[in-house]
């Protein structure tokens, strides 16, 4: 198992470098791909802990995978695609923000319009589970491009990853050697608060040292040092938070992993879910603390 997630990991480590520095169009559709995998990775798991009523109107639980492996989520589904599709193509254009959100109306009501023709066949969780769904994947996925777009983004948007990734890394290496006090005793057990905090500092002194040697010449007369530093520890803090909701989820729907896509890791959504909380925050962090000129 070693072997197949260091393969695994060398695999996608040499992905993400291809696309983040190719940037444009060639990133935009790597994500535009992750973004339909992980909305679909979220339907199926969301699919299994669905609940709905029977005739005499109390709550039935379902097994496991049958609200969406029968098709019951279809036609959500296919709206998420298209929505996706959309919502990228609106990307590309170089929209203005009000055209995403825009986007985003659209697919609401698509969903909405589904639920009212197809009734009572869809039930109304289901919906609101949908459109959850695709802003979790295919919209925050989406940050990622938004910040690679942004002046020198070639290099700002590898703070998402040393929020997210280092983050990790520290975080794991912190609580072997210093956990002690449980970070979320029931959700995740082997999480400890000295981990959370190692991860964090972790976070931002890479995060310093990055912003010192590509970042701080770039933009003369501001302190990159200190300004990488704080965005890449409040990452880490959102990194973990977006850590542990996805493992609630799969708790919640008592599955393991989010896919087999990517062996020896589980599916996309378990490889990204901290990447996913992160970039949204690098982005705004970076347009609000950064002078782009």
């Amino acid at each position: 198992m070693f072997w197949i997630r260091l393969r695994s990991s060398v695999i996608l480590v040499i992905a993400a470098l291809f696309l983040l520095l190719t940037g444009g169009w060639v990133l935009a559709a790597g994500l535009f791909v992750l973004s339909l995998i992980a909305f679909r990775e979220l339907m199926r798991a969301a699919g299994a802990g669905l609940q709905s009523e029977n005739e005499e109107g109390t709550k039935n639980v379902q097994e496991v995978g049958k609200a969406s492996g029968k098709g019951r989520f279809g036609i959500l589904e296919w709206i998420g695609f298209l929505g996706t599709a959309v919502y990228y193509a609106v990307l590309l254009l170089e929209a203005e923000p009000v055209y995403w959100l825009g986007v985003l109306g659209l697919v609401f009501l698509g969903m909405m319009a589904a639920y009212v023709i197809t009734f009572p066949s869809l039930q109304a969780g289901q919906v609101m589970t949908a459109f959850f769904c695709y802003f979790y994947g295919p919209v925050l996925f989406s940050f990622i491009w938004l910040t690679r777009e942004l002046p020198g983004g070639i290099y700002m948007v590898w703070l998402i990853f040393i929020s997210s990734w280092i983050c990790d890394t520290c975080a794991y290496l912190s609580g072997m050697a210093l956990g002690k006090h449980k970070l979320t005793p029931v959700l995740s057990p082997k999480k400890s608060v000295e981990g959370a905090v190692g991860g964090v500092l972790g976070s931002a002194l890479v995060g310093a040292l990055f912003g010192y040697l590509f970042l701080n010449r770039m933009f003369d007369g501001q302190n990159m040092v200190w300004i990488c530093a704080l965005i890449c520890g409040a990452g880490a803090v959102i990194s973990q938070i977006g850590d542990l909701a996805a493992s609630g989820i799969k708790r919640n729907h008592g599955i393991k992993d989010y896919g087999k896509l990517i062996p020896g890791h589980g599916g996309v959504m378990d490889r990204f879910d901290s990447v996913l909380f992160t970039a949204p925050i690098i982005y705004y962090l970076a347009i609000l603390l950064i002078r782009f000129e």
